[in-house]
């Protein structure tokens, strides 16, 4: 159920100039990024899950897609969903599905992030089966993610797959991983708006913290909400936003904290109710305070008030250039992860080589580690120069 094909007439809009429409036949049979994304972008399923195949596997051809997913200029959207395994966020995930498609997105995709199989590389589905019922939904795409053999890994992956399916046509992309980890959580922040969710008696608040929830919370979903000691999650969750400095209202006439404290949202008041809605902007600029909002994903109970919650945030970001300035700092991030894979890569490659001497040396205590980062950085350099770069990493099992 990771790429579900639909039919290449599916109601996506044409690409800018005019592109001709191609079916999924005649685009199978090209497999140039450029012929692939204007298939893609005339709702051709099939491409769209070659393009992001490409990308996860990080050969060249994956950078090729990934340039020129950037230079497009597409930036869809994006809700990262992340939270304790069990927390119920494939099911909340789901209902958010319809509650975006009820409140008039014409189409989005999930970026699911599983476990890696160590196996075949690719993505354990086991969670996917919680989205099925958008299985026949032509206006959703849902495609599972794991490391496979892109460098940089999921931290880099998941981005430069969102700006695949951004220039492809996706307005909205929500990305969901499977737990809280270093890497979940990098991904999941490395989106517009971060949902974190909690289930009652979750665990104490240093466990939080420690986990980086505190850090990248945008909006706090206290779930399986009918459980036992679902008013004492929201009363600590309280406490600890009061402690860790976010005790400020967010900006006037948008959005009040609280158990589920929406204003006038699910009734499509003020703009619409989801990341497409517009409001007017505040002319005062205030910081944003995550709002709690409780919900049982099982039954669709308050999925309603954290889709307003998102929605709000999205206009919230709107507002004063604080999407832009995000939006900035991700990508200054990024490069630094790009720079920090590639020269890993490169001095891996050196060891294996010509200057694994080098190591030696240190192991045999004749050199030390800093002059010996000094000469292999000095070597990097010196290939960068000559352009000779080390080879990218195959994909398992090809």
């Amino acid at each position: 159920m990771a790429d579900r094909p639909v039919p290449a007439d599916s109601s996506v809009p044409p690409a800018a100039g005019g592109v001709p429409r191609l079916t999924g036949i005649e685009s199978s049979r090209r497999g140039e990024p450029a012929e692939l994304f204007a298939a893609a972008r005339q709702g051709d399923r099939r491409s769209l899950a070659r393009l992001l195949t490409m990308v996860e596997s990080g050969d060249r051809r994956g950078r090729a897609v990934a340039a020129l997913a950037y230079r497009s200029g597409a930036e869809p959207r994006t809700v990262g969903i992340t939270g304790a395994p069990g927390a119920g966020k494939s099911t909340l995930t789901g209902r958010l599905i319809a509650a975006a498609r009820s409140g008039g997105v014409d189409q989005l995709a999930v970026v699911a992030v599983d476990p890696t199989s160590p196996f075949s590389g690719g993505a354990v589905l086991g969670d996917r089966v919680r989205m099925q019922d958008h299985a026949l939904d032509p206006g959703v795409y849902i495609r599972s993610m794991a490391t496979r053999g892109h460098l940089g890994g999921l931290s880099l992956a998941v981005p430069e797959a969102v700006r695949v399916l951004g220039a492809a046509g996706m307005p909205l992309v929500l990305v969901e991983t499977v737990g809280v980890g270093q890497v979940e959580v990098e991904v999941a922040s490395a989106t517009d708006t971060t949902v974190v969710v909690v289930n009652p008696r979750w665990g104490d608040a240093i466990q939080a913290n420690k986990a980086g929830l505190m850090e990248i919370a945008d909006i706090f979903v206290v779930n399986k909400a009918d459980m036992p000691g679902a008013r004492e999650t929201v009363a600590d969750l309280q406490q600890m936003l009061d402690l860790s400095g976010a005790g400020h209202r967010p900006p006037r006439g948008q959005l009040r904290g609280g158990a589920a404290g929406v204003e006038g949202r699910a009734s499509g008041q003020d703009g619409g109710t989801g990341p497409t809605g517009h409001g007017d902007e505040d002319e005062e600029q205030q910081p944003w305070r995550p709002p709690i909002v409780q919900t049982i994903a099982a039954s669709g109970d308050g999925v309603g008030e954290l889709w307003a919650a998102v929605g709000a945030h999205q206009r919230y970001l709107d507002s004063g250039g604080v999407l832009a300035e995000r939006r900035r700092r991700r990508l200054d991030a990024e490069l630094q992860r790009v720079l920090d894979a590639r020269i890993a890569a490169e001095v891996a490659e050196l060891g294996r080589g010509d200057m694994a001497g080098v190591r030696q040396a240190v192991l045999d205590h004749d050199l030390d580690p800093y002059a010996a980062a000094d000469r292999l950085l000095g070597e990097v350099g010196r290939r960068a120069t000559a352009g000779r770069h080390a080879p990218l990493p195959e994909p398992p099992g090809r």
